[in-house]
């Protein structure tokens, strides 16, 4: 090939070369390409390796969830200054990047997000007490505020999952003051607890009681002479029956009912109350 031919060949590789670049979006991240010809182009760079102009201007989105934090200075509904650390969840909507940085540009979060969170703060806080915010109605609040940033950023191509309160900072002897009040609760609770307990376990005991009461009316008012003499037959008759060694006295027990007497070897004790018994007869 002649020298003339060979630089033919090359000029156009050379411009071709000149005029074609190439980038790489790291993981996690949309590539948003912006050209002096066509500005920012509606075709987003996914993950992995692009050719580009090598005159484009490549912005980066980071598309996952990311975290701000945020210290609100806000009023509550008596005026006391009260400082609540924040900490803000959000991310751009997947598959808008390129309207997100051609309508608000890649710092979205100072341009729009920061500033809707802290005017949400304010006019949220100041509805509730100092108390409130310190204890009660945290999740409430943190509602209300996601709440209202997420209508005012309807459209703009970005989301705030959550707005979580870290902590609230309030006067010394307010916090003080709060924190006394939510012990004596805590205590005043305890105790109606225990005295609860007390009441159910009174009304059992009386419940029992009155139960052992009402079988001894019924065993009473069915008891006579001739059914205690019958029931010690029958148990006469069972012990009679019995493999251990007695004696039985017929007819010589109160009610003539039979006495009787052990066989077996029975202990000094025993043998002394027997020997009183008969002494006594």
């Amino acid at each position: 090939m002649s020298s003339r031919a060979l630089r033919y060949v090359t000029i156009p590789a050379a411009v071709t070369i000149a005029t074609v670049g190439c980038t790489t979006i790291p993981s996690g991240r949309t590539g948003v390409e912006w050209t002096y010809s066509g500005g920012t182009l509606e075709r987003p760079l996914g993950e992995g390796f692009h050719w580009v102009s090598p005159l484009s201007q490549i912005y980066l989105v980071d598309m996952r969830e990311q975290q701000r934090e945020e210290d609100l200075n806000v009023l509550a509904n008596n005026g006391l200054d009260i400082t609540i650390s924040a900490s803000v969840l959000y991310q751009p909507i997947p598959g808008q990047a390129p309207e997100l940085v051609k309508q608000i540009g890649p710092d979205y979060y100072d341009a729009v997000i920061g500033p809707y969170v802290r005017s949400s703060a304010r006019r949220v806080v100041g509805r509730y007490g100092p108390e409130e915010v310190y204890s009660t109605k945290r999740e409430q609040i943190e509602r209300e505020i996601r709440d209202q940033v997420s209508e005012k950023l309807a459209g703009m191509h970005v989301r705030v999952d959550a707005i979580l309160i870290r902590e609230v900072r309030l006067p010394a002897e307010v916090q003080q003051a709060i924190q006394t009040k939510l012990r004596e609760e805590q205590r005043a609770l305890e105790m109606k607890f225990v005295l609860d307990r007390s009441r159910q376990e009174a009304e059992r005991k009386r419940i029992e009681a009155k139960g052992i009461a009402d079988y001894q009316s019924i065993i009473s008012a069915g008891l006579n002479p001739q059914i205690i003499e019958w029931q010690g037959i029958q148990a006469t008759e069972q012990l009679a029956q019995s493999p251990n060694s007695k004696v039985i006295i017929i007819g010589s027990g109160k009610e003539g009912l039979p006495v009787i007497l052990n066989a077996a070897p029975a202990s000094p004790a025993a043998v002394a109350t027997t020997t009183a018994s008969a002494a006594a007869q």
